[in-house]
């Protein structure tokens, strides 16, 4: 009789495997645990042993393909045998039950359900990844007596790390439930009995089963082509975008913000919307180009894996979608005439850049994070004579914290590039400068020819296109363009309305003076932390940007008095005249006398904080370190290190590269206790997390086997993972598989601080602000007074894993190291 064999369970939390070769062919005969194939997965390469003894009738995986866990890779068999044949006996005896059930269909029925249970499979509560000892039941998606198929989602289950449907690991009939909705259940413990699959079966089902083999070929074809069909006409050729997987185990995100609306044009990974998991919040790009024409699924909304969010149309298909275009003939005149307009303002303004560069606006190399005074620029995006928009990437900068896209301030031409590539620029420094542009040649040709143009004619125009285009209620690839139309002239304007607020103060002063409250636009880090610098509020800022959007132009036309924000809250001057604005976030006001969901990160962040003082016992050793050796040989290379290795040398790397050396000598650090088992794992890697600061949160990306990395290879890696996580680009990997944490406590100026570490890791090392200190030193045999840099290094530590002695040990390597400061070779400069 035959026999499928199965891809194996490798490991935890691994669900598939490659084939990567089959050491037996079709018509081979394998012995029991005769190795079958290979397999690989992202922890392990194994082979796989033959479960049975006999003839391989059919191998049904490639090499290469990448199988599911469970999943059917080959049929082995007695010689001679076809692969069919299991299905055959399978139906034969299947007809057998069914013919005894009809005999004893007017027995009882509790003897049926025990004759179905004698067969019946128990399912398990399955692993939901790694670490994860239990699930909660949340719902049962079947009831006892209901048929279930293979994968067919069977229940809810929830963990701490996911909420996802459990599949039937088989096709039969639910015979009994054996634990309720709510409860905790083990991983491992039986959950449920499904029988065999014959009892819910009629009497032909034998019959059936050798129809739909003699049709198996050509009905799912037939099928796809169907289901197609009707997909194409409700959504006029649209593409579904479904939400993708968002790494190993997550099996649902939350979207947090949709970047696009019905009606906007998207291009090839263009960024669609921004959603969260309890990994990583990352933005989602589209997989193809078009029109949105429908969101399926809203902001906080929690969706799984695969379901579909949006539909993009076909950018050939949006236009002949509706016959009703010839009903809104007015809409595409009109905007046929604004793109030709706009087409002949671009020429001239190419034409005349030369006498636009009077009016060129100066763009500076912009703040890119705290502490960072300079930028090495790595590429120009554009070159002199091109034309740019706002917000358009314009250069490729690099810094000690982040390697970023500076996008253009205005729109316009570049007329002059005043900073090379690989320079490295003070932040504030004039790096190029752009012209007014097509927008404000165009007013300025017009302002002469048509003064006695009637705009409230051309406003009403536009509108009545717009309804026009409402009524039709389609997405055209015209319509993306009279936005784009739109968007031009918006800028021309907000950009002559910021020229005529500069030549006239007092008029500038008025239109600034107001205070938005809680309808402040959407304002970038960036311009926020420019804000708290020069301690201007930005509810008091209008902005020149699009839709209102406040730039950085505008925080430092507040800052110099251009438009004097403090005068506008002249009720609050007495109040709070003399508070601090320093480190302080003015849109955190908003939070006052509310109560918000918090945001995925900060759930996790407080879920595993309680827990890890829960389960391990923590305590925190200190040492003080004098630094005075590695902040002489960091000013000393810095420029050299720069311009080696595009990265700012900051402390941090030397910190790293310290506790990463003292970990590899102290084994007994890096790693990692099992209560249960009562064993002790000593790793293998180092793998240290980094603690970022984020605008969502805090969050630990890892540098991986971070002790065959240099030094300078350190510091890009924390410049790159550091740049990750602001902008929402970390990738599962990033965040795990940590041994060693290191969070700069140090960098919003504390002295000292007791970090908690998260299991299973044994260690949290902090790095303090560094500080000039009179230090008592030894000099010629005679102690004297000195100015030194020094800092505390707080280890915090699990008494399960180290004992004190130990950490006194550990921390005692890693200042040795700090204060020789024998770091020049390792610079390689």
């Amino acid at each position: 009789m035959a026999h499928s064999v199965e891809m194996p369970e490798l490991g935890e939390s691994v669900t598939e495997g490659t084939i990567t070769q089959w050491l037996k062919s079709v018509g081979d005969t394998v012995e029991v645990d005769e190795p079958l194939l290979e397999v690989s997965t992202d922890k392990v390469d194994t082979e796989i042993p033959s479960p049975v003894a006999g003839t391989i009738l059919e191998i049904k995986a490639e090499e290469d393909d990448t199988v599911d866990v469970g999943a059917v890779i080959a049929i082995i068999g007695d010689e001679g045998e076809s692969a069919d044949s299991s299905d055959d006996d399978a139906a034969e005896e299947e007809a057998n039950d069914e013919a005894e059930d009809n005999e004893s269909a007017d027995s009882d029925s509790s003897d049926a359900e025990a004759s179905e249970s004698g067969d019946a499979t128990d399912v398990e509560m399955p692993e939901l990844g790694e670490s994860v000892t239990e699930g909660t039941i949340t719902q049962w998606l079947k009831s006892v007596g209901d048929d279930v198929e293979v994968d067919e989602p069977l229940l809810e289950v929830s963990t701490d790390k996911v909420d996802t449907e459990i599949p039937s690991p088989l096709a039969g009939k639910l015979l009994e439930i054996l634990a309720e909705e709510d409860d905790t259940v083990d991983v491992g413990a039986v959950i449920a009995k499904i029988g065999s699959g014959s009892a819910p079966s009629s009497s032909s089902k034998s019959e059936e089963k050798k129809e739909d083999k003699a049709e198996e070929k050509d009905e799912p074809k037939t099928e796809e082509k169907e289901e197609k069909k009707p997909s194409k006409k409700s959504s006029g050729s649209a593409t579904e975008v479904a939400m993708p997987e968002l790494g190993e185990s997550v099996t649902e995100g939350t979207i947090t913000q949709w970047l696009k609306s019905v009606g906007d044009t998207v291009e090839v990974d263009e960024p669609l919307l921004e959603v969260s998991t309890d990994k990583v919040d990352t933005e989602v790009p589209s997989p193809v180009a078009g029109t949105i024409l429908e969101i399926l699924a809203e902001e906080d909304d929690t969706v799984d894996v695969g379901a579909i969010i949006v539909k993009i149309g076909d950018a050939d298909a949006a236009g002949d979608s509706d016959d009703s275009d010839d009903d809104v003939p007015s809409e595409e005149h009109i905007e046929e005439a604004e793109s030709k307009e706009d087409n002949d303002t671009v020429d001239e303004a190419a034409d005349d850049s030369d006498a636009d560069s009077g009016d060129a606006t100066d763009v500076s190399m912009p703040e890119l994070g705290e502490s960072v005074t300079e930028g090495t620029i790595t590429q120009w995006l554009k070159s002199v004579g091109d034309t740019v928009e706002v917000d358009e990437p314009l250069l490729e900068v690099s810094t000690d914290k982040v390697d970023t896209e500076v996008p253009s301030p205005v729109a316009g031409t570049l007329l002059e590039i005043l900073a090379e590539e690989d320079d490295t620029v003070d932040v504030g420094a004039v790096i190029a400068k752009i012209g007014s542009g097509s927008a404000s040649s165009k007013k300025e040709d017009k302002a002469s020819s048509k003064k006695e143009d009637k705009p409230e004619e051309d406003s009403k125009k536009k509108e009545d296109a717009k309804e026009a285009g409402k009524k039709a209620d389609k997405a055209e690839k015209d319509e993306s363009a009279e936005k784009v139309d739109d968007s031009k002239k918006d800028e021309s304007k907000a950009e002559k309305k910021d020229k005529t607020e500069k030549s006239d103060p007092k008029s500038s002063g008025a239109s600034t003076k107001v205070d938005n409250g809680d309808n402040v636009p959407y304002v970038t880090p960036l311009v926020r932390k420019l804000a708290d610098k020069h301690g201007v509020d930005l509810n008091t800022i209008e902005g020149t940007g699009v839709g209102g959007r406040i730039r950085k132009q505008d925080v430092l036309a507040a800052a110099k008095g251009e438009a004097p924000a403090a005068e506008s809250a002249p009720a609050e001057s007495g109040k709070r005249s003399n508070w601090s604005t320093k480190s302080v976030d003015p849109e955190k006001a908003e939070l006052i006398g509310t109560t918000q969901k918090v945001n995925r990160i900060r759930e996790i962040t407080a879920s595993k904080m309680v827990e890890a003082l829960q389960v391990s016992a923590q305590l925190t050793h200190v040492q003080e370190v004098d630094v005075t050796a590695i902040a002489d040989l960091r000013k000393k290379s810095k420029p050299a290190f720069a311009e080696k290795y595009g990265a700012n040398l900051t402390y941090l790397p030397f910190f790293v590269k310290a506790a990463v050396e003292a970990l590899v000598s102290h084994p007994n650090v890096n790693a990692s206790y099992n209560p249960d088992t009562k064993e002790m794992t000593y790793h293998a890697d180092v793998n240290v997390a980094i603690a970022v600061d984020t605008p969502k949160g805090l969050l630990t990306p890892v540098i991986h086997k971070a002790q065959d990395k240099p030094l300078p290879e350190i510091a890009q890696a924390i410049a790159e993972l550091a740049d990750k996580a602001r902008n929402n680009k970390l990738k599962p990997n990033d965040l795990t598989g940590a041994t060693f944490t290191i969070t700069n406590i140090g960098s919003e100026g504390a002295l000292l601080d007791t970090p908690i570490l998260v299991p299973p890791q044994a260690g949290i090392l902090g790095t303090a602000a560094i500080t000039k200190r009179p230090v008592v030193v030894t000099e010629d045999g005679q102690d004297a007074i000195a100015i030194r840099q020094m800092c505390y290094l707080p280890f915090t530590y699990d008494h399960q894993v180290v004992d004190g002695a130990d950490a006194g040990r550990f921390i005692t390597t890693i200042k040795d190291r700090l204060e020789t400061a024998d770091f020049e070779s390792d610079l390689a400069l």
